[in-house]
């Protein structure tokens, strides 16, 4: 019997998911002073990745009346209390970055006692440690944890180290300090903190000092680290296979074939062609792109008075333009964007592949200011074969508020299957390419550009 190939039409089909839009959620509670930022911190360092993050607890507690402001003060607010903490905001910020969103992460002062008026972003982790006295303690929060774990430790040790973190790092006088202690935070131990160690899948006696304890908790998170990479893999060739059979989208405009276009390209393409060389014939040829990219932009008519005074009806920018380069082949764009483009705003955004498995990997990111509200976002790659980065850093704009429409993406080659792939994923983006290479092609423009 024949095999027929799978025919793919719903737009689901085509959507790209990237690996931090399944992410893993890890709680850690136990007693304050337990050691549960020592056993996260620890599971980090073990994993020693950039998208395996702590976020702690203690960001999301409420800001205070002016009463309990000066209650505070006096160590007579109970900070250790379920009511203390900020649960509903806490709970959307973890279902935001459970679906693959940014989010915006409270900053508290416990030396002011305030929650502070700016907030520091959380973006693309894949694997979130939460940390916090009641990690194990909302209902809401359960559901979305993967892991539950529960860090014990003697109470008279747990009283030692809150004496010494709190001294040190919040400014607060050992009276005070113990008073708390035996007003509010024992008595929230046994009510509150406990009753989560039923409910917990791991129980780590000695904190820090259970090795064995630690070191299954990461091998299960590398397990699972392993395990997205596959399935990203998967879900790159997947899309792939769906795009091989479109056709090229009217959005890829290649740059017209013109003699002086070709014989730029003969030189860059000339292993014997001199560095320096090459630098000057790129710019050219990045230039050329970007101005072509600059005709994609959306522009609003103007009339102005000239030197003659006569009226001349002409057009100007619609909007602010930016660019965000895709280190570190993007930056060698940048000097034709900035001979093109002066003043343009940039932002760069580090994917790089990962040699074992092929899969693209976000390292970096570092956008322009409210570029959600920029007229048109360029991205800068000089050369996409297979399209998984380029996939990826559409995904970052979009997932920061730039619309599908607005994004151009300008490349000096690319192979056709990468485009299609990209293009079939998100339609609207327009593509500035100056030639189509063969599917594959090794990455060798930035080495030449820079040498190295």
């Amino acid at each position: 019997m024949q095999s027929i190939s799978p025919v793919y039409s719903s737009a689901t089909d085509r959507r790209y998911s990237p690996p931090w839009a399944d992410l893993s959620i890890i709680g850690i509670a136990g007693s304050s002073g337990s050691g549960k930022t020592s056993v996260a911190m620890e599971i980090v360092k073990s994993l020693n990745l950039p998208w395996v993050v702590i976020l702690v607890m203690d960001s999301f507690y409420k800001s205070l009346s002016p009463e309990d402001h000066a209650r505070a003060h006096r160590n007579q607010y109970d900070f250790d209390c379920p009511e203390s903490l900020d649960f509903d905001v806490l709970v959307q910020t973890l279902r935001d970055l459970k679906q693959g969103k940014k989010a915006d992460i409270p900053i508290y002062s416990f030396a002011e006692h305030q929650r502070q008026p700016e907030t520091s972003t959380l973006y693309s982790p894949r694997v979130l440690i939460l940390e916090g006295i009641l990690a194990l303690h909302d209902p809401r929060i359960m559901e979305l944890l993967d892991v539950k774990i529960f860090v014990e430790a003697d109470m008279d040790v747990c009283l030692g180290r809150r004496i010494m973190r709190d001294v040190r790092e919040r400014g607060r006088d050992v009276e005070g300090i113990v008073k708390q202690w035996f007003t509010y935070v024992k008595p929230s131990y046994k009510q509150y903190v406990e009753p989560q160690r039923a409910v917990s899948d791991i129980i780590i006696p000695r904190g820090i000092e259970n090795r064995t304890a630690i070191e299954m908790v990461v091998q299960h998170i590398q397990r699972k680290l392993d395990e997205k990479s596959e399935k990203h893999n998967a879900e790159l060739n997947r899309l792939g296979l769906i795009a091989s059979e479109e056709q090229l989208s009217s959005n890829v405009l290649m740059m017209p074939q013109t003699p002086q276009f070709v014989g730029m390209n003969t030189i860059l393409q000339d292993p014997a062609t001199e560095q320096v060389d090459f630098v000057f014939y790129f710019d050219r040829l990045a230039a050329l792109l970007i101005e072509k990219a600059l005709d994609m932009t959306n522009y609003v008519s103007q009339a102005v008075d000239t030197p003659q005074s006569t009226s001349y009806d002409g057009l100007n920018q619609a909007g602010v333009v930016s660019a965000v380069a895709i280190l570190r082949g993007g930056s060698c764009l940048e000097t034709a964007l900035k001979r093109t483009i002066p003043d343009c705003i940039t932002g760069r955004v580090l994917i790089q592949t990962n040699e074992k498995n092929e899969e693209p990997e976000l390292h970096y990111l570092k956008l322009p200011p409210n570029i959600e509200n920029h007229e048109n976002v360029m991205l800068l790659d000089p050369q996409m074969s297979s399209g998984g980065a380029a996939l990826m850093a559409v995904r970052v704009m979009i997932d920061h508020g730039v619309q599908e429409d607005k994004i151009i993406f300008v490349t000096c080659a690319a192979g056709k299957i990468g485009l299609k792939r990209l293009t079939t994923v998100f339609p609207g983006i327009k593509v500035i390419v100056g030639r189509i290479e063969e599917e594959r092609e090794p990455r060798w423009i930035e080495k030449r550009y820079f040498g190295c």
